[in-house]
């Protein structure tokens, strides 16, 4: 398990203890993209109650008058966007971080999960598919060019980038192909991006943290129209929220723990071992 270095911990325990001197969530400014429902909302309000400020990013503006209203301008703040505007990402991350300069982490939440059977190809509608490439894995290529310098001017200040993947990352479903191609690219991407940065002088001090969620109570599934089932939401809120605190970067969540660990236990030594050849010392020790 990766603590808040980025180096494994001598425990294999998915919640094993850092020193005391790391146990806490250092942010106090935190953009969270995603931020008007589900895994989202609940990691923005309970950062909120911890007394971090948040500033919230979705589609839906009425969903963020209603986020700001519940929790006072003191504490909250929203900006309509959409991300799958890729034009548009440079100017509106430009205009976010000079009205929010002291933002130091970025949550990567939005996703959209769509049925795709390719035994009925009339029935995929490509347009579609291409709408959830882009919310859940291009648009982040996009976010995260554009936000890294905000985290990097804050140096020597501890910063992160906060991804939410999920255990289809590793093992898919099939009713849900391309979702779970999109979860296992983000969840590649933030180990070539961990490693990136740990070998970079003046990015050592941006955290890239993986959060991996089972099946979460949320309207990813209702909105399909299908029955509600999974964890609960509070319930994967406190435990994200208590290993954050603990300083893990790799957070994987409920059932899933156990086969994440016996599949990239054995893949991560690989990856740490081939990485010499290529210039980079591992962030995973």
């Amino acid at each position: 398990m990766l603590n808040r270095s980025g180096h494994c911990s001598s425990s294999h325990s998915p919640l094993s203890s850092t020193s005391s001197l790391e146990m806490s969530f250092p942010y106090k400014s935190v953009l969270v993209i995603g931020a008007t429902a589900g895994i989202g909302l609940a990691l923005a309000e309970r950062m909120i109650e911890n007394g971090i400020f948040v500033i919230g990013v979705g589609r839906r503006q009425s969903r963020l008058d209603e986020f700001i209203s519940k929790h006072g301008s003191d504490k909250a703040a929203g900006s309509q966007f959409d991300i799958t505007n890729l034009d548009g990402i440079k100017s509106w991350a430009e205009n976010i971080v000079a009205t929010y300069p002291s933002i130091d982490a970025v949550v990567l939440n939005s996703g959209i999960q769509r049925a795709l059977d390719f035994t009925d190809p009339a029935s995929i509608d490509l347009s579609l598919v291409q709408r959830e490439l882009t919310t859940n894995y291009t648009s982040y290529i996009s976010l995260i060019t554009h936000l890294l310098p905000q985290l990097r001017s804050q140096a020597p200040k501890p910063t992160a980038l906060l991804a939410i993947t999920s255990g289809l990352a590793l093992i898919p479903i099939p009713r849900v192909p391309n979702y779970c191609a999109t979860k296992s690219a983000l969840h590649s991407l933030c180990w070539s991006l961990r490693t990136q940065l740990y070998n970079h002088e003046g990015s050592k001090h941006i955290r890239v943290i993986e959060i991996a969620p089972p099946a979460v109570q949320t309207e990813l599934h209702t909105q399909q129209g299908l029955d509600q089932f999974g964890m609960p939401l509070e319930k994967f809120t406190d435990e994200v929220w208590e290993r954050l605190n603990k300083g893990d970067v790799e957070i994987v969540v409920g059932r899933n723990r156990a086969q994440w660990e016996s599949v990239e236990g054995a893949r991560r030594k690989i990856y740490d071992d081939v990485l010499p050849a290529f210039g980079f010392k591992p962030a995973s020790l």
